[in-house]
């Protein structure tokens, strides 16, 4: 079976993206298709390249059994819209830079990654950089249920099993 290749996509990739891709990794995880995926993260800018997540961002995560020390900062390149099937952005800020630099051909794969969490109320991801601590644990509430929607969303599509042996 051909692997999803995933994106999550955010302003500078220290908070949010790492945080989703995290998530996503470890709800794939306990359900058993991880290898069903190839999962990155990238920012819009290159402000962080090569920078390990914030400090608060790997925290909150932490605190839910989620590792995200050893992610790398990045910034969106134009090949990543032919390596990847969805580019999940995390707010409608980071929809209108990617469908900027997107080919034509390739805008149909960015999504609004809450799009997959109707039901939590808002369809941007906060951005908590310049908040406190407790801005990372909403931010990575919200996540977290994207990550199972959009789970949910892509094992019943038949792209993917949803339990091992499945």
């Amino acid at each position: 079976m051909t692997k999803h290749r995933l994106l999550f996509v955010c302003l500078g990739n220290i908070c949010r993206s790492p945080m989703a891709e995290g998530a996503f990794r470890r709800v794939a995880e306990e359900e058993g298709v991880l290898h069903l995926f190839e999962i990155d993260s990238a920012g819009m800018g290159d402000w962080h390249k090569g920078q390990a997540p914030d400090r608060r961002a790997q925290a909150a995560a932490r605190k839910r059994g989620i590792d995200i020390s050893g992610q790398s900062a990045r910034k969106v390149e134009s090949e990543d819209f032919d390596d990847f099937d969805l580019v999940l952005a995390m707010d409608g800020s980071n929809i209108a830079d990617l469908m900027e630099i997107a080919p034509h051909g390739a805008r149909h794969k960015i999504r609004r990654f809450l799009d997959y969490a109707p039901h939590v109320g808002t369809r941007d991801v906060p951005d908590p950089y310049y908040g406190g601590a407790g801005g990372f644990d909403h931010a990575l509430d919200l996540i977290e249920e994207a990550a199972r929607g959009l789970l949910a969303d892509l094992t019943k599509t038949g792209k993917a099993s949803t339990k091992k042996g499945a």
